[in-house]
């Protein structure tokens, strides 16, 4: 029981979580960190059972080091998504799932990247999504104020904005909101050097 939400920008990415972590009606800690970075250019909101998706991230970020360490080159957000997806269907085939739903965002080469992973291994990309018992109340809000066209910062309040609205109506979700902003970089780059 959670809310989370991703928003892809013309400058990056921005995710958005609160910070209830319950435990059926019983609220098990106010201050849950829902947002875990995996390095400057990719991160996760979890939502779904924190210890599996505490695993998959530890997972993942070791898997993906190693992958760029074989390649010689950092892996694309698609890329880092799909191995993140792959472990939670290797957990579905061995009978063992991962009662996880995540979403992947980064940026790298090609812009900023929202990825919606949930516990069979499907991904979908998206230019904004939510997850957890907060999210129709959080896509309400998402899908009347977006465009294509929104800065990080404007993404940050619809952020902040979605998952309030989540918090006034569901009793999973609650205890303030917590946003991580990654920027392309190679945006700033180009806007420093003109």
């Amino acid at each position: 029981m959670t809310t989370i939400v991703g928003i892809r920008t013309k400058e990056g990415v921005v995710l958005g979580s609160d910070k209830r972590a319950s435990k059926g009606f019983f609220i098990g800690s106010k201050i849950t960190q829902k947002i875990a970075s995996i390095d400057d250019t990719l991160a996760v909101a979890i939502a779904g059972q924190l210890s599996d998706a505490e695993y998959m991230i530890k997972v993942a970020k070791a898997e993906r080091r190693l992958m760029e360490l074989r390649r010689g080159f950092q892996l694309t957000v698609k890329e880092s998504a799909r191995l993140i997806a792959n472990l939670a269907y290797s957990g579905l085939k061995n009978y063992q799932p991962y009662f996880v739903e995540l979403i992947v965002a980064g940026v790298d080469r090609e812009g900023g990247h929202i990825f919606a992973a949930d516990m069979s291994g499907a991904i979908t990309s998206e230019d904004f999504a939510s997850s957890g018992s907060g999210s129709p109340i959080a896509y309400g809000v998402l899908e009347s104020v977006y465009n294509k066209d929104i800065t990080n910062e404007q993404a940050k309040e619809i952020a902040t904005r979605a998952v309030s609205a989540a918090m006034e109506r569901d009793p999973g979700s609650g205890n303030g909101i917590d946003v991580l902003v990654i920027p392309n970089l190679l945006i700033i780059k180009q806007e420093a050097m003109s």
